[in-house]
């Protein structure tokens, strides 16, 4: 099988990043790809002018590519931050304004898979206290993508660049998923499988895709070390991605790497021009 196989979808917050937000789609398109994903692309706001989500809709809806996953409001990402549902007080209330205006975006370009990072842990605050308070929020959220008929994703990140996020694991990412569903009974939290940051963690990525493939709402990948594309490191990338094929996984695959110091354009060798476009 191997990459020729699969799925991709380019995530445009860390792909294309030389470009204007608006000229993103466009360039992805031209490079072969008919479907993309989104950070929240607005980190000074969670509820953004219409004007400005109308604008990137258009751009996207214009290109021909699809809006396959997009995240909800993370606070400062890229940057410190690694998601606002678990920090009291402004960040969890501005998650929370979001919520419908993400969902509603998502709505009207078919995107059906919202990612709510968890957020930093905070000093001074019990962390019971924060996890209570992600367990309200993502509960909101899924309610809020059950609407579209969505999911809500939730992630796992590595500790070594995210030493303050408190999901550093498969399990304790699954762990919410499963708080989530059954708060709400809608079934509709799934995991958020990150390749590169389970690497990271050294997780065992063969035991993780047997067992929680089944709970797996969306896949990303990277090559570790570097954070680069697949090839610029060690990971068997084209090997795990058919052991997740055998175990059922047929969504999508986020190419959420890093293109290194040339254009994006050129990032992408490893891949065949012909098995860019989605089947």
């Amino acid at each position: 099988m191997g990459f020729a196989d699969q799925r991709f979808t380019v995530n445009l917050s860390i792909l294309f990043t030389e470009l204007p937000l608006l000229e993103r789609p466009a360039a992805a398109a031209a490079a072969g790809f008919t479907a993309v994903e989104l950070w929240w692309p607005w980190t000074d706001s969670p509820t953004p002018k219409p004007s400005r989500l109308d604008a990137l809709g258009k751009a996207i809806e214009a290109s021909g590519v699809r809006l396959t996953g997009l995240n909800f409001y993370a606070g400062q990402l890229p940057g410190p931050d690694r998601g606002a549902l678990s920090v009291p007080g402004e960040e969890s209330a501005r998650f929370r304004a979001n919520v419908e205006v993400a969902t509603d975006f998502a709505g009207a370009l078919g995107c059906t898979a919202l990612n709510a990072l968890y957020g930093n842990r905070v000093d001074g605050v019990d962390p019971a206290e924060q996890d209570a308070l992600a367990l309200e929020n993502l509960v909101l959220a899924a309610r809020a993508a059950d609407r579209i008929g969505a999911v809500v994703l939730v992630e796992a990140l590595n500790r070594t660049e995210s030493p303050r996020y408190p999901l550093v694991s498969a399990p304790a990412a699954v762990a919410v998923v499963d708080r989530v569903n059954a708060a709400t009974g809608l079934a509709n939290a799934r995991f958020l499988m990150d390749l590169y940051h389970l690497s990271r963690n050294g997780e065992d990525l063969p035991e993780v895709i047997d067992r929680y493939t089944p709970r797996t709402g969306h896949v990303q990948i990277a090559d570790d070390p570097g954070r680069g594309a697949p090839g610029t490191g060690s990971l068997p990338l084209a090997d795990l991605l058919d052991r997740l094929a055998k175990a059922g996984y047929d969504g999508w695959i986020g190419l959420e790497y890093k293109p290194g110091d040339a254009p994006s354009t050129g990032a992408f060798d490893w891949l065949p021009a012909r098995a860019r476009a989605a089947r």
